[in-house]
């Protein structure tokens, strides 16, 4: 651009780009990397895509290796045939395939490995930093989003003593500061709880699916502890009655509403009763203005 055009007028036409020519853009100039890697434009950027993504991961059999491809997310006759090739950057390419999704959020990837390293992957522009989360000793809990008011990525760890499993020790990394410190709140839940590793960020706000370890009927109760990326404080959320003591669980994300699964069998149907036919049905709960809306699918 000239450079007779005002820098407002420039970030004005740049904030209405897509993602791909804004990774090429940066190279233009210090004042254009400084503007696109700046939180507030990444803020404002976010907000006006109204185009989602969806990031999937196959295994590649003639090349024997992990690909990711990038899909839109919509329901034209073209999904999912626009299919895009993303760039795997070498910090998740020495993970080596060993590594677990944390989670993803505001177009971000998370990713754990075996080396107790964690890496923040941002696909669109092709960058990805890692994170030292553990010294191996201790078992470490993860969480991972991005704090709605800063657009700071997060990751929470929650160091649970397999010895006494109170108190909790939870730290938090914020990769605007690279370092781990103690989260804002103190008001870390003083119950014994089982993380079954299930967890989902929605509206800002970080879902683990947990049991109670010290409830007194067979089995433990199943409840959600919620983590705020803003504030830094834990609350619990009951699950309906009929979920307490339920098995095969998931906890998702569903066009920004907290969702619980749950996976069992039912018989095929009257005349098949007593003959062994089962069909896989899920019950589905979705949070709705403080409460829950049941469906079977």
């Amino acid at each position: 651009m000239s450079d007779n055009i005002p820098f407002e007028i420039q970030e004005l036409i740049i904030n209405k780009l897509p993602v791909e020519p804004l990774i090429r853009f940066r190279t233009v100039c210090k004042a254009w990397k400084s503007l696109i890697d700046s939180s507030d434009f990444i803020r404002n950027h976010i907000k006006q895509q109204n185009q989602q993504h969806l990031l999937v991961r196959y295994h590649d059999p003639l090349h024997r290796e992990l690909k990711y491809v990038s899909i839109p997310d919509n329901d034209t006759a073209t999904f999912p045939h626009h299919k895009v090739l993303v760039t795997i950057p070498q910090l998740v390419v020495d993970m080596d395939k060993h590594y677990t999704i944390i989670d993803s959020s505001h177009g971000l990837l998370c990713l754990f490995g075996i080396d107790n390293k964690a890496v923040i992957w941002n696909p669109s522009i092709r960058k990805a930093v890692d994170v030292v989360v553990g010294d191996g000793i201790h078992v470490n809990v993860l969480g991972f989003g991005v704090c709605p008011e800063t657009i700071d990525p997060k990751i929470i760890k929650i160091r649970i003593n397999t010895k006494d499993v109170i108190p909790w020790q939870v730290e938090v990394f914020t990769l605007s500061m690279r370092v781990w410190r103690s989260a804002y709140s103190s008001n870390v839940p003083s119950k014994c709880f089982w993380f079954g590793g299930e967890q989902v960020v929605v509206g800002g706000v970080v879902y683990f699916l947990v049991s109670d370890r010290v409830d007194g009927r067979d089995g433990c109760g199943n409840l959600i502890v919620s983590f705020d990326l803003t504030s830094e404080e834990f609350g619990e959320v009951k699950l309906p009655d009929s979920l307490t003591y339920a098995r095969n669980l998931s906890v998702l994300k569903l066009r920004e509403s907290l969702v619980v699964i749950e996976a069992g069998l039912e018989e095929l149907g009257p005349e098949e009763v007593g003959r062994g036919y089962y069909k896989r049905v899920y019950h589905i709960w979705r949070m709705e203005d403080g409460g829950w809306c049941f469906k079977v699918v």
